[in-house]
């Protein structure tokens, strides 16, 4: 493939730095990402923010199917050149936002769960991980590209600043391993900060299954949307309409002391609350 820039200045396109285009350029990076997917002929791989191909045409020549993701019509008429003159039939190009696209659907009916792959764009990264979350159960692993500073919060343990919805969210529903650090250089414009592909396994049993994983995420947002406050603080008066003492009790029966604050917890502990809450939830009829 043509790097980046030649691409783009043959078409007479400039990257959107301000909707996270950052094209990777570098071939050994595209490379380890695809081999470190595991993905085969037997795999169908959904690929997030396809640009201009650097890991749709490697990926795609080892798949069964690639469902190559990309919402910009300019970027895409590339991709479908690229796509077109590797003779890859196998990839089918979707022109589509991915906070929109109904992944479920893509999923349904295979033997194996996708495998995702994707350079996220920056300023959405969160978004499509938490909807990635929400359709895990078509999803069988995921390679991405976070912003060195998203994947840092990702996989961050309780107790600091960076342990947040995202890190509690993740780690209850998969196992995270980093996998390599990307420097601005790989590519092309050069972002101002560092990358890191983490690889993410959603089929691995999950250690501390809740009773409603709905309302656990429920209970996650609630107590890191007013972080600064004690969880009995921040659970009173939230969309559960709890009062102090009520709020009180839940903790308590939870073994949770109420003055503690949410980056405190640990993802087993945030399990033990939803259950308990959820039960004293239902029985005030909410």
């Amino acid at each position: 493939m043509a790097s980046p820039r030649i691409l783009l200045n043959a078409h007479d396109i400039r990257a959107d730095k301000q909707s996270g285009q950052y094209f990777l350029s570098d071939r050994s990076v595209a490379k380890t990402i695809v081999v470190c997917s595991q993905a085969s002929a037997k795999d169908v791989v959904l690929e997030i923010g396809a640009g201009l191909g650097a890991l749709t045409i490697p990926a795609g020549r080892i798949v069964k199917k690639l469902y190559a993701v990309e919402k910009d019509s300019r970027i895409m008429a590339v991709l479908e050149k690229e796509v077109f003159s590797n003779r890859l039939s196998n990839i089918i190009l979707i022109r589509e936002n991915i906070l929109q696209l109904d992944i479920k659907a893509l999923g349904k009916g295979g033997n194996h769960g996708l495998v995702v792959l994707g350079n996220l764009p920056y300023n959405i990264s969160s978004q499509i991980l938490v909807k990635l979350i929400n359709s895990r159960q078509v999803i069988s692993r995921a390679i991405l590209m976070f912003q060195k500073e998203v994947a840092d919060r990702i996989t961050a343990p309780p107790g600091g600043r960076e342990y947040g919805r995202l890190s509690v969210m993740l780690q209850y529903c998969a196992n995270i391993k980093t996998i390599l650090a990307v420097r601005p250089a790989c590519f092309f414009p050069k972002p101002g900060v560092e990358s890191l592909v983490l690889g993410i396994d959603f089929e691995t049993p999950m250690k501390n299954a809740g009773a409603d994983d709905a309302f656990l995420f429920r209970v996650i947002k609630v107590a890191f949307g007013k972080r600064r406050k004690t969880l009995k603080n921040a659970l009173a008066g939230s969309e559960f309409h709890l009062d102090g003492s009520t709020a009180f009790q839940a903790l308590d029966r939870a073994g949770i002391d109420p003055a503690r604050r949410a980056e405190t917890l640990a993802v087993s502990d945030f399990v033990r609350l939803s259950d308990c809450l959820k039960d004293i939830v239902g029985q005030m009829g909410a």
